[in-house]
């Protein structure tokens, strides 16, 4: 892969790059679209798939997480993808001599939010980020904003590790419902599926608060009521709401519009994740 990346770039071939834990959907697919319209068609469109252990959490759905390599490899092809890159876990973690020790860290966006409730997640995130620009070279590398904070932590990556790869963040796609597609989507039965929307109306109703009323909201009191709101559908228990600066993700206390939110949901089992400008 390195040597192939390195080719390119002689050539003087621009190279988009889109890294996925694989179990491709619509989400993905816009990515890949992305990544093809800013490289165009004299350039390379590179997809990896790779379920990074270093990202999950002891009780986390490593083992289960959902894989179906065959239907990536067709909706690939499909999409127009140049280069599926595949490693697995012994080439991306070598650990001949000893146990596997470098990691990346960032230390301020990552700090609430995801990376309170599921600690050393942004750093396997990163760390893989990291390895696999190394690895692909990449000109432009696209991301999804469904994970907001984890596109933040790579640009911040990015930015003060002096990566020359420019980060586009493409916008969240969802289905019919507005629920955020996502590989996760499929460990909902039929039940907490009808109720997974709530992630969603729990948005819309926040952005309503702030638009009917005059001068700032409170965040504490605002958060109590959009906990109420989606914990009425039975399968449903908030992880966190947290509504912040869009900037510096630091988070907000005085609410007007500009500000931004995120929460993360178990609806049964399932963890799901929302945002949006608010």
């Amino acid at each position: 892969m390195q040597r192939m990346a390195l080719t390119w770039r002689r050539e003087g071939k621009m190279v988009g790059f889109v890294p996925t834990m694989g179990y491709l959907h619509e989400g993905h697919l816009s990515l890949i679209r992305k990544a093809r319209q800013i490289v165009k068609p004299e350039g390379v469109v590179v997809v990896s798939i790779f379920v990074n252990p270093a990202q999950f959490g002891p009780q986390e759905d490593l083992a289960n997480y959902p894989r179906d390599l065959q239907r990536d490899k067709d909706l690939c092809k499909e999409a127009t993808v140049d280069v599926l890159f595949i490693p697995d876990s012994e080439q991306m973690y070598p650990s001949t001599n000893s146990t596997y020790s470098t990691w990346v860290v960032e230390e301020e966006v990552a700090r609430g939010m995801e990376g309170e409730s599921r600690p050393n997640h942004f750093r396997g995130v990163a760390t893989i980020v990291a390895k696999l620009f190394n690895v692909v070279l990449p000109d432009v590398a696209i991301f999804g904003a469904k994970d907001f904070q984890q596109a933040a932590v790579i640009q911040k990556m990015v930015q003060d590790l002096n990566f020359p790869v420019k980060i586009v963040v493409a916008p969240t796609v969802r289905e019919k419902d507005n629920l955020a597609m996502s590989s996760r989507n499929k460990y909902l039965n039929e039940e907490e599926r009808a109720q997974a929307p709530i992630v969603h109306k729990a948005i819309l109703k926040a952005k309503e608060t702030l638009k009917k009323t005059p001068g700032a909201v409170d965040s504490g009191q605002l958060k109590e009521e959009l906990k109420r709101f989606i914990e009425s559908q039975p399968a449903a228990k908030v992880d966190y709401i947290e509504f912040f600066d869009p900037l510096s993700l630091e988070p907000m206390k005085d609410l007007r519009p500009g500000c931004h939110m995120a929460l993360a949901v178990r609806v049964g089992k399932t963890r799901l994740i929302d945002n949006a400008l608010i």
